[in-house]
């Protein structure tokens, strides 16, 4: 093929990619009913276009952050904050999930283990944790 062509090609499956991602990303958050769930727990009705703003504004900077390949200088003290407010983030989507499609309840039930259920959660709770310290320390050297 010619440069052009494969210019083209690749910018349209480009674009029909992110489309593709983009549009299960949202049928997740619209599908699942999440951020109106975040605000019916938080009690803040009146934030939920705040919720959203966030979300299409944060998208679109981590976007373009990584296509750009933007780096920022920033000491422990700001990493360890940025990686708190992502755990955070992730564990909130997760229960989300695990609410909405009541994962862990029926697993519990099938698996005859609904007495040891507060168990089971911190064994997942603590395993994220130790394979995330994992990652960081260990594997990333």
């Amino acid at each position: 093929m010619t440069a052009p062509v494969e210019v083209g090609l690749n910018l349209l499956l480009g674009i029909a990619g992110g489309i593709a991602v983009g549009g299960g990303v949202i049928a997740l958050f619209v599908v699942l009913d999440m951020i109106p769930r975040l605000a019916q727990l938080t009690g803040s009705y009146d934030k939920v276009h705040w919720y959203e703003g966030a979300m299409v504004c944060g998208s679109l900077f981590g976007t373009v952050s990584d296509f750009w390949n933007w780096k920022m200088a920033s000491g422990p003290v700001v990493v360890t904050a940025v990686g708190l407010f992502d755990g955070i983030f992730v564990g909130m989507l997760a229960a989300a999930l695990t609410e909405v499609l009541n994962v862990l309840p029926i697993l519990a039930k099938r698996l005859h283990m609904t007495s040891y259920l507060f168990g089971l959660l911190m064994a997942m709770v603590f395993g994220k944790v130790a394979g995330s310290l994992f990652d960081w320390f260990v594997y990333r050297q």
